[in-house]
């Protein structure tokens, strides 16, 4: 299970280059709408200071970080929904992803072009009409599938084996249709678990859980500017979440080839992490997910699980075999063996637990399983 996020965004807000950055992979970046016209797609390692105090413990032979995939989606425009700039291409790049990383411009730059409506008009740096534009053309995207959908629906209401499930479905459809109408995203509305098994089944891009990145110049990459804030109060009333990144300095950190130069740099910039971390742990927090390690002399990793999952689920994220042969799995947390330093340290001081199959994951928990085929 990784983390597959789309970074989205209107042309020349830093996309490309902060995709750039973030992966250490070419994405063509310049100064002109569309350059980024298919997606680029890259894998990169989420970095967790656990696992590599786990590999310098453990010593393995190998040391395998979870990873995650980034897609730089070519810049959406006003009126992309109806065709305008590279209009549906762009969109159905977007219904592939998990999450929507939403780069948003927060900076002033003469030297660069903010096109907001379409590939001939120039705009002042407005962020919160900015992600409008980005939002209505999602909930314009959406309203065209629930409308498809409606008209299938409605064929089925006079079939008498068929009326009352598309009686049902089609409540959900009318809610989603006056919500999308309004330019408001699918997830802002209430469904219960019935509903939501409809909603679904249109795979809806403003279903998708959406983190805004404000792309800063390098004196704000601290406390952020008036334009972040702008943005970050807009992420707070739709209960998402909003990061502050300086894609400039991004790519200077990239062109760093060691770790240990990286971190120098993040510590004269006085930065705790870069926009890489805040990007991938405020995804998998969007997204509910956690990390539980396996360790050993041969193997040192990272798997990524859902919160609130039980043993045999996360065991079945190493191989379908272990989730349905599962008999236990033996416990013990990532804090315990940093203070103890030894795996028999862990027995000895009673830390090392047997679970069962009703044994609710933590995140940070150091996992072996037993299983049986």
């Amino acid at each position: 299970m990784g983390l597959n996020c789309g970074i989205v965004g209107l042309p020349n807000v830093g996309k490309s280059t902060i995709f750039s950055a973030v992966t250490s992979a070419p994405a063509e970046a310049a100064n002109y709408p569309f350059c980024t016209i298919e997606p680029n797609v890259g894998i990169v390692n989420m970095p967790d200071k656990r696992l590599d105090n786990l590999s310098a413990l453990f010593k393995p032979k190998k040391t395998i970080p979870a990873i995650v995939e980034f897609v730089d989606i070519a810049g959406l425009v006003g009126g992309a929904s109806k065709g305008e700039g590279l209009g549906n291409k762009f969109l159905s790049h977007i219904r592939q992803v998990g999450v929507i990383a939403h780069v948003v411009r927060c900076f002033e730059n003469g030297d660069i072009i903010h096109v907001r409506e379409n590939s001939r008009v120039e705009a002042p740096v407005d962020p919160a009409s900015d992600i409008e534009t980005i939002n209505i053309e999602l909930a314009l995207a959406d309203l065209e599938t629930v409308e498809k959908r409606m008209a299938k629906t409605e064929k089925l209401l006079k079939a008498k084996d068929q009326a009352k499930a598309a009686r049902a479905e089609m409540d959900v459809l009318e809610m989603l249709q006056k919500c999308l109408s309004d330019g408001k995203a699918a997830r802002t509305l209430d469904f219960n678990d019935e509903q939501l098994a409809i909603v679904r089944d249109l795979q809806l891009i403003t279903m998708k859980k959406q983190l805004y990145v404000c792309n800063v110049d390098e004196e704000s990459v601290n406390s952020g500017n008036k334009y972040s804030k702008i943005v970050e109060e807009i992420a707070a009333k739709e209960g998402s979440a909003a990061i502050i990144v300086c894609g400039k300095l991004e790519a200077e950190i990239a062109m760093l080839e060691t770790q240990e130069e990286r971190d120098e740099f993040l510590q004269m910039a006085g930065l705790e992490e870069s926009g890489l971390g805040k990007l991938i742990h405020a995804a998998y927090e969007l997204l509910g997910l956690r990390t539980f390690f396996t360790a050993g002399e041969d193997e040192c990793r990272a798997w990524t699980y859902h919160n609130g999952d039980k043993a045999p689920q996360a065991a079945g994220v190493i191989h379908t075999d272990f989730e349905k042969g599962f008999i236990k799995a033996e416990v013990y947390s990532y804090d315990d063996i940093m203070e103890l330093k030894t795996e028999q340290q862990i027995k000895l001081a009673g830390k090392l637990r047997i679970e069962g199959k009703d044994y609710v994951v933590q995140d940070g928990d150091v996992m072996h399983f037993r299983f049986n085929v």
